[in-house]
């Protein structure tokens, strides 16, 4: 608990470095490529941010000093990834996301190593085998699954704050700027864009389902599972969606609390899966230039999670879990729901 909690606020700390665009790239690059030796200086903190998460950087001592204190196999894991990421987030500062491997490079730096740390961290505890921290392929599909969706999803709002995370291999074929997507005498191609992308992160679920299948924990298969049931739902919803491009789209909170209740055991996930792959396949336009692509990916994560078994029951939590389970889908549906409303707000102002 105390190793995820660290690794998730050393990362915090590199991320807000990055996000700051109030940095200079001749200071934020040499910070980033140095961020993971901080770990090490007893006083070292940065109080020049800008970002809302500026209280980890102003605070990085307190941060730090825990970090030491870990054992040190733990430390090991966190120092490594810190490393490879903050060299990956510098490359990505001066260039941006053009091919489809492009793509997955960013997506590994931002994501992959989280998924790849994680693993090796659940190994290291010994809360699971070994090969769950030494397959960094499997683990690695955990973070992009994650990543690609969000970039999917949050297309307008990255079109808001000027980031464009979408390859241009793909969106090229389709619009002559990222930026037209958004204009509705341009919808049927961005959508037909939008659907080759969710296509193409469809391809990492039977990477994920294979992970999910080794764990042994409960509460590190939780951990795991939840969030990915989260994604496929969401990939779901966006598909074939133009409203993508006009709005955000979402899961309801009843169905985001459905499935943190039930992502309880490798069965009832795969029963999830196939439940979404099949609501996405019902809406394939015949007339979709990757519908085929489309059909191709979904036939072999039906092969992976066929239910050949009624669900398996539901684990049974004591009443604070699935108090603390809604409160947390509560809470994040609520963050979500004031970034839709600056969005659509953002978006008003625009049209007038």
């Amino acid at each position: 608990r105390h190793a995820v909690c660290i690794f998730y606020l050393v990362l915090r700390a590199l991320d807000t470095i990055e996000d700051d665009m109030t940095i200079s790239l001749d200071v934020k690059v040499p910070m980033l490529h140095e961020f993971h030796s901080y770990l090490y200086q007893p006083e070292w903190k940065y109080m020049e941010s800008k970002e809302k998460d500026r209280q980890v950087l102003e605070d990085f001592p307190t941060i730090s000093m825990e970090f030491r204190n870990l054992s040190k196999v733990y430390q090991d894991v966190i120092l490594d990834i810190c490393h490879k990421m903050g060299v990956g987030m510098a490359e990505f500062l001066e260039k941006k996301v053009d091919s489809q491997h492009e793509w997955d490079k960013y997506c590994h730096y931002v994501a992959g190593l989280v998924g790849i740390g994680l693993s090796r961290l659940f190994s290291a505890s010994e809360l699971e085998d070994p090969i769950v921290g030494q397959d960094t392929e499997l683990a690695n599909s955990m973070g992009l699954f994650l990543q690609k969706t969000n970039i999917i999803r949050d297309y307008l709002e990255d079109q808001v704050e000027g980031r464009e995370f979408w390859p241009r291999e793909v969106w090229s074929r389709y619009a002559k700027k990222l930026s037209d997507l958004a204009k509705p005498e341009n919808i049927d191609m961005a959508v037909q864009c939008l659907n080759e992308l969710i296509t193409n992160a469809l391809h990492h679920v039977p990477d994920v389902l294979t992970y999910l299948s080794r764990l042994k924990n409960q509460s590190v298969f939780n951990f795991c599972a939840i969030p990915q049931v989260m994604a496929i739902a969401t990939l779901a919803a966006c598909y074939n969606n133009k409203q993508v491009f006009r709005g955000v789209v979402k899961i309801r909170k009843g169905q985001a609390v459905t499935l943190m209740m039930d992502a309880t055991n490798i069965q009832a996930v795969k029963a999830i899966m196939y439940q979404y792959v099949e609501e996405i396949y019902q809406k394939i336009p015949s007339t979709d230039p990757s519908s085929n692509k489309t059909q191709q990916v979904i036939a072999s994560i039906r092969a992976m999670s066929l239910p050949g078994s009624p669900m398996a029951s539901r684990h049974h939590y004591s009443p604070i879990y699935l108090s603390c389970a809604m409160l947390l889908a509560a809470l994040s549906w609520q963050y979500l729901s004031t970034i839709s409303k600056a969005t659509e707000e953002y978006v008003q102002a625009g049209e007038n």
